[in-house]
Order: structure tokens, then sequence, then C-alpha cells
């Protein structure tokens, strides 16, 4: 059970704190709530050219990561298609310096065209390198936009086209920043060896000024059902062919959410599992197999993604992902295979709750999500899915029609 109280300044600005004693040191977790699925089509991959530019320098403090360093402390961020989140961990008596650096980069950034270009060049650089010239890189690049043809998750956080950050300019910037980055727009998750007095302190002199902005109003479109089968082939010059199925399931806030995440547990956690003691070491058709979900805020994706051992035709190693799937929808689940599968969830979540990092993080997620208690309550709701769940979710789940496949192809094995 993690504790926490909660307090809001009247910006909008809305924080959640963890008191623990047991730590020299504190974590300031600060989420925006913006992801690449709140950008433009046209301007793909802002949110994650806005995590390098945080970095950036900002109104009063041209170097983020120096005053930080003096003060013992380190930082570092991620981007999904949902949220944007900033972390520092400092030792507890510093806390202040990370109270002024986040506020600082909330206030107004370095707008800059010398920052702009040498951040743009940053991310560029990082989309070549991860998704045009290495192997298996550009999959998430077609797969997305194979799965989804309405919702804004048809592209990757990374952006749909490299043109979209080099063309990107400082108005475009700074309208992008002023509408997501902002008090009423964000949630600050502290957890450390802190006071809740001390934070709420902190929390007025620094984040108290930061004016309300008019932010942007989220209404996304909806992504209709699939009605049949999808797929697409393609030939890369790549060490072995590789299969990736995926099938669209629910959003994070449904109860069906925890069933569909033990499916794939059930499927692909470790080496007793079911597709690589079938697939990977009995039949031997794959190097490695594996089961996941997306896990976004709104319906996300199921993916199974497997690597194809040298002559294994595609046909071949389909049909067996297939018939593992179905064995599933017909019911042979066990209970002691779900039971595991629960355990191991509970285990991994218990051990996560030790770290401060962890916490922050999650507390400011589930915050944003608008229940913070989920960080307590999801144990249970896992531990409510029984096997009359799994099937029935599975049925729908993995019907043909729901299926997009697609066939990566290696020029290696022709």
């Amino acid at each position: 059970m993690i504790q926490y109280e909660e307090f809001e300044l009247p910006n909008g600005l809305h924080f959640i704190v963890n008191i623990d004693k047991t730590t020299p040191f504190v974590v300031v977790n600060t989420l925006y709530n913006v992801g690449s699925k709140d950008e433009s089509p046209e301007r793909t991959g802002f949110a994650h050219l806005f995590e390098h530019l945080m970095f950036g320098g900002s109104k009063h403090i041209p170097s983020f990561d120096t005053p930080l360093q003096k003060v013992g402390g380190e930082n570092n961020a991620f981007t999904t298609t949902d949220i944007t989140n900033y972390y520092i961990t400092v030792p507890s008596q510093n806390l202040e310096t990370a109270f002024w650096l986040e506020s600082d980069r909330m206030l107004e950034l370095d707008f800059s065209q010398k920052t702009l270009d040498v951040q743009r060049n940053v991310v560029c650089e990082e989309f070549k390198q991860r998704y045009l010239n290495r192997p298996y890189g550009d999959i998430t690049l077609l797969l997305r936009p194979l799965a989804y043809k309405v919702h804004p998750y048809q592209w990757p956080t990374i952006g749909k086209d490299l043109s979209h950050i080099e063309q990107a300019n400082i108005k475009e910037v700074k309208d992008f920043f002023y509408s997501h980055y902002a008090p009423n727009n964000a949630k600050i998750a502290i957890s450390g060896n802190v006071s809740l007095r001390t934070v709420k302190q902190l929390a007025k002199k620094w984040f108290g000024p930061i004016p309300r902005r008019d932010v942007y109003a989220r209404n996304l479109p909806q992504e209709p059902l699939q009605t049949e089968r999808r797929t697409l082939t393609v030939e890369r010059d790549v060490p072995a062919s590789a299969i990736l199925k995926v099938f669209h399931m629910c959003g994070q806030l449904e109860k069906d959410f925890y069933t569909t995440d033990l499916i794939s547990d059930i499927l692909s956690n470790g080496n007793s599992s079911r597709l690589y003691q079938k697939l990977v070491q009995d039949q031997q058709l794959f190097s490695d197999i594996n089961a996941y979900i997306s896990g976004e805020i709104d319906p996300g994706l199921f993916i199974v993604s497997g690597n194809l051992n040298p002559s294994v035709s595609m046909e071949a190693a389909e049909k067996a992902i297939t018939s593992e799937l179905q064995k599933i929808r017909e019911g042979f689940v066990f209970d002691y295979e779900l039971q595991k599968v629960k355990n191991k969830f509970e285990s991994s979540t218990i051990f996560n709750e030790i770290d401060v990092l962890s916490k922050a993080r999650a507390l400011a997620y589930y915050a944003n999500l608008g229940d913070t208690n989920l960080v307590n309550t999801r144990l249970h709701n896992y531990s409510e899915v029984s096997l009359i769940d799994i099937k029935r979710v599975s049925d729908t789940l993995f019907a043909e029609t729901n299926d997009t496949t697609l066939y990566y192809m290696s020029t290696n094995n022709q």
C-alpha cells in the first residue's frame, strides 16, 4: 500500500506526495498530459521533440543539467503516445533545486533558433539511427498505420515522417508548448524523504506564480471496429524473417484491460510460458517470440512478435501462432497458469514499490488517469480475473477479423 497526500494549486497544478523516510533521496516526477496522439497529422513527433527541448534551457536557466549535477542530482524523461514524463532525483536536502529547475521550464523555454536547431538535429539523428538505419527499425512505422486508420495512435512517438521535425519552426514550437505544457495540464508526484509542509511551501513559492493556460481540448477520433483481416508483406535486408500479429484491445480504464494483460503473460512471460515452450523449445520454429500489450490509455494493441528460425516458412510460423491463440479462445487455460502469472505480477509490483522513482512515476500516471488510488487497487483488479474472463476476452480479441499481420521477410533467406 502506497500512502500519499494530494493537493492542488489555484493554477490547476496537481501534486501527489509520498513520504518515505527510509531513503536519503527524493524524486520529483512531472507528467504532462500530452503525447504523440495530441499532434497534428502534418506535424508528428512534436511531443518527443519537446522531451529534448525541455532540457535545452529555460527562461532563466540556460543549462538544465549543470545546476542539477552540482547538487548530486540526475534526471531523465520519456515520451509515449499518451504522456510526456520528466523525473529528477536529488538528495532530499536539495529538493528546492529540483522545484526551481522544473518550475522554470514549465514557465517558459528558451525559444531560440539555436536551441531548436540543436535539438531538432538530435531528434532527426535518432529517427535515422533507430528507425531507418537499424535492422527491424521500421516495423513500428509500418505496423501502426496498418492497424489504425483513424486514431492518432497510427504513428509512433518519433513521428511518422522525418520531414515533420526537419521543417518545425519557432512559431509551431511555441504554439505547441503553450497549449500543452501548462500547470493545469500536469501532475507532479513526489516520493522520498520529505515533509508535506515543505512540499506545499516550495510548490506555492516556485509553481504558484505560473499562470493557467488555455490548454488544447482533446477530442480524438475513435478508431472504428476492424471488420476484416489486414496484411502487409515487406522485404528487408535483415538476419531473419519476422512476423507480427496485432489485435485491437480495450483501453487502460476498462475492466478487461487486466484480463488482456494476463493473457499476454500466459502466452509469453518467461521460459515457462506457452509460446516459448511450444514454438521455441519444442517445435523450434522461432529463435524468440513474445506477446505483449501496448498498454495505452485509449484502446491499444495486443502484439505477438516472433523471429523465425532459418528454413522455417512464414506459413508454418503463422499457423503455429494461430493454433496457440485458438487454444486460449477455446478455454484451454489451466488455473495454475493463471495463478502463476498473477503471482509474478504481484511480486514485481510489490518489488517496484520499494523504489521511490517507481512510486513517483506510478502516482503521477494514475493521477493523470483520474484515479490516483489505482496505484493500490490495481493488484486487486488483476487478482479478480477468472478463467471465464480469459476465455470471454480472448474469444473476441483473437477473432480473425481483428487480426492485422505484418510479414517481414528477410532477403537473406531467399
